[in-house]
């Protein structure tokens, strides 16, 4: 064996050469593996000894990317794509054996041999969508060579990688291998050496290509298609211009266009923005002063204490994981109707085609539903999914703590309570925790995790264990009202609601919020929602909302009734502007006082904005959140802030936070002492930082 590079290695096996990344953790495509792969097919063509070379990786996984360390550095020789012509080029077949992942540059890579073979397991794809770029060493120009301009569309915009099976019969690999995969490949190398088989350079297969030609439509349907989809992203719609190069130009040019459109990408915020977001989704799970090595508790059971849409939904994510749940209700009419929802969400999936019925099968199997408490003796966590009410979470905590067996870990998904109070109506405060699920709880995927002043490490890595287990991000926060998201979520109600008391009209800062990236604005929001939900907590604090204790007055409930804040046709979900509703809103400014006005809509951004950015710097001086980037994945998974913006903290550093504080001071003159400026955000400003420099 010769090492080309402190990370690749040459040997001849017979007649194969076989060249091996060993580069832990993911093989990535550092400059020393890019020159060991270079290098490797050179040592290979100038042994007489081989007529065929196998490209393999030890450990885990093939190459699962590019070395994202070097982003933003100066490029160092060789290129990608100088490898990959190396390889292409060879006089000798080169087989490219694919375990774990070939993501990214890994798959081009793999794009760039002359055949293919996989493990069962293996997963090839281009995710480089989700980190704002699109693939740059050819990617966009080989793959619609190999599984059509369709599917390459589908895989190189959505970035989700594909099975070994799938990639079978698409053309992108040429044989799975059962057993031993670098003997398979060995073996797959001298079959096609014998048979004289020719050397597939992807870059000169057209067939594929032409018959996109004959359908010059199908771009432009695409983006129709995925309009919804892509909005406000940049990176996809450059994957489709990529795309359409390889389709109209001639490969080098093609490959110069990609190029082209990947440095602009790369030069980009939004790329900045993704590629941010992608190491503070990593970071979260890191709580500093949890050790590494803390136990865990094993979690291979679990019970939840209400059977309503929330309940219900947290128990998919256990069932998903293949976790049992026992679910429970205070009658049997409610556990039946809970249960049923659950099994027509699955049945609905089953429908799309994104289930198999087997699966919902075994989903459906791991649940069982109960009236009695007891029933959650033995369960390894129990979470309590009732109504927002003090008293009532006590009182099941207490019985909660007599009926469960010691070590058991008792959560609470409220969104707003004080959970020190809660774990003291037990006698194991250290076990209580806060799991603070979003809804529709089987598909968002933050889990806002609430720590105690008690709750002991090991449960809080436990559970930081199970949300990656049930398929969820998790971040952990500290108590207070509203925790993180809900807190920083209530200043821009209130100024929302401000605004239209002072001439904004709803529709206006509702679409103000959805140009910026939001999915919708807090008045659709709140119609999505039900109005009666925020209604009943301000009656149970002796709140008033003169606009929207109105309309609920009226039993505009929202979407469930046909009128909230809009109105709805009968069927619709499409919003439209109610005169009552402006009418009820004219008569709330005049009872306050207020000389409504002309709102634009900049001003409308920076009131629904700065107060949760300044929210959020009292959030970090109180320790309630451990990182500014915690938040930010907060808001991303839970509240739907564009992830091509990074997040409230890093939008902040983006716009400036000195622009943000001046923005306040002029606000707090005109509006009230509301608007004051949070100290840690004056102490940054005062020192030229911004929150990346915490």
């Amino acid at each position: 064996m010769t090492a080309i590079t402190d990370f690749v290695s040459y040997e001849a096996k017979g007649t194969v050469g076989v060249i091996t990344i060993d580069s832990p953790p993911v093989n990535a495509l550092s400059q020393k593996v890019r020159a060991g792969i270079q290098g490797g097919i050179e040592a290979a063509v100038a042994d007489n000894s081989v007529n065929a070379i196998v490209l393999a990786c030890a450990g885990r996984t093939f190459i699962a990317g590019a070395d994202i360390t070097e982003f933003g550095k100066p490029p160092q020789e060789p290129g990608l794509n100088d490898v990959i012509a190396t390889m292409e080029s060879s006089t000798k077949p080169v087989v490219a054996a694919i375990h774990g992942t070939a993501l990214g540059g890994g798959l081009e890579t793999a794009l760039g041999c002359h055949y293919r073979v996989a493990n069962p397991g293996a997963k090839v794809g281009l995710p480089e969508v989700k980190l704002g770029i699109l693939p740059g060493a050819g990617g966009t120009q080989r793959l619609p060579r190999v599984v059509g301009v369709p599917m390459a569309l589908e895989m190189i915009t959505s970035g989700n990688p594909i099975g070994a099976k799938k990639a079978l019969e698409v053309g992108l690999v040429d044989e799975v291998v059962d057993g031993d995969l670098t003997e398979g490949a060995i073996a797959f190398a001298k079959k096609i050496a014998a048979e004289g088989r020719p050397l597939v350079k992807i870059s000169e297969q057209n067939d594929k290509l032409e018959e996109a030609k004959k359908n010059p439509a199908i771009f432009d349907e695409f983006r129709k298609k995925n309009a919804r989809k892509f909005r406000g992203f940049e990176a996809p719609q450059n994957c489709i211009r990529a795309i359409e190069g390889a389709v109209n130009l001639p490969f080098p040019e093609g490959l110069k266009r990609e190029r082209e459109l990947f440095m602009e990408l790369m030069s980009g915020e939004q790329a900045k923005a993704q590629q941010y977001f992608f190491f503070s989704e990593r970071l979260a799970n890191k709580i500093p002063d949890v050790p590494k090595d803390t136990p865990l508790i094993d979690i291979n059971t679990a019970g939840i204490v209400g059977a309503g849409t929330m309940g219900g939904g947290i128990a998919m994510n256990f069932l998903q994981a293949g976790i049992p749940v026992t679910i429970v209700e205070t009658s049997q009419e409610a556990l039946d109707k809970g249960i049923s929802v659950i099994k027509s969400n699955y049945a609905a999936t089953v429908s799309k085609g994104r289930l198999t019925q087997e699966a919902m099968d075994k989903y459906m199997s791991l649940l069982t539903g109960s009236t009695n408490l007891d029933d959650l003796k033995d369960v390894d966590i129990v979470i309590e999914a009732i109504f927002e009410n003090m008293e009532v979470k006590k009182e099941i905590f207490g019985k909660l703590d007599k009926i469960c067996k010691q070590g058991a870990i008792l959560a609470t998904n409220t969104s707003t309570l004080d959970i020190d109070e809660i774990g003291e109506a037990t006698s194991r405060p250290e076990y209580v925790i806060g799991l603070h699920f979003f809804s529709p709880a089987n598909v968002m995927r933050l889990l806002e995790e609430v720590r105690t002043k008690k709750t002991s490490a090991t449960v809080m890595a436990t559970c930081m264990a199970l949300a990656k287990k049930i398929g969820k991000v998790p971040a952990m926060v500290g108590v207070c009202e509203g925790f993180v998201g809900n807190r920083m979520l209530a200043k821009r109600g209130e100024q929302a609601a401000q605004l239209i008391l002072e001439g904004a009209k709803i529709e206006d800062v509702d679409r103000v919020l959805y140009e910026f990236g939001f999915p919708m604005g807090p008045f659709a929001m709140s119609d999505l929602a039900g109005n009666d939900v925020g209604w009943r907590i301000r009656q149970g604090r002796g709140v008033t909302s003169p606009v929207a204790d109105a309309i609920c007055e009226l039993g505009r409930f929202g979407q469930k009734t046909g009128a909230g804040y809009y109105h709805y046709a009968k069927g619709s979900r499409t919003p439209e502007p109610d005169p009552i509703v402006e009418d009820i809103i004219v008569k709330a400014a005049r009872d306050a006082g207020i000389n409504r006005r002309q709102v634009s809509d900049e001003e409308i951004l920076k009131r629904c904005v700065y107060p949760m950015i300044n929210e959020a710097a009292k959030i970090l001086e109180e320790g309630i959140a451990t990182r500014a980037s915690d938040i930010d994945v907060i808001w991303v998974y839970g509240y739907g802030w564009p992830i091509y913006r990074g997040g409230p903290m890093r939008y902040a550093d983006h716009i400036g936070l000195e622009n943000i504080y001046n923005d306040l001071l002029k606000f707090k003159e005109e509006h009230g002492d509301e608007w004051t400026p949070a100290p840690l955000l004056e102490k940054l400003v005062k020192e030229g930082k911004g929150f990346k420099d915490l």
